[in-house]
């Protein structure tokens, strides 16, 4: 089960992704996909920050 928590950011969303929920893709496994956008895998590892190219989730590895 995937544990990411949700913060807010000004007006910008952050998701929160443990190293427990790599890899790390969008949509996430939770999330409803029949209205998303394609799976994409987001090389988190190096950055500790990414952003989807399709929706513009922006995902922070805390630990």
């Amino acid at each position: 089960m995937i544990e990411a928590a949700e913060k807010t950011q000004g007006t910008q969303r952050v998701i929160e992704i443990s190293r427990k929920d790599l890899p790390l893709s969008c949509p996430r496994p939770q999330d409803e996909v029949w209205n998303m956008h394609p799976r994409v895998y987001l090389p988190i590892e190096k950055t500790r920050e990414e952003v989807c190219p399709y929706c513009g989730a922006r995902y922070r590895l805390a630990d």
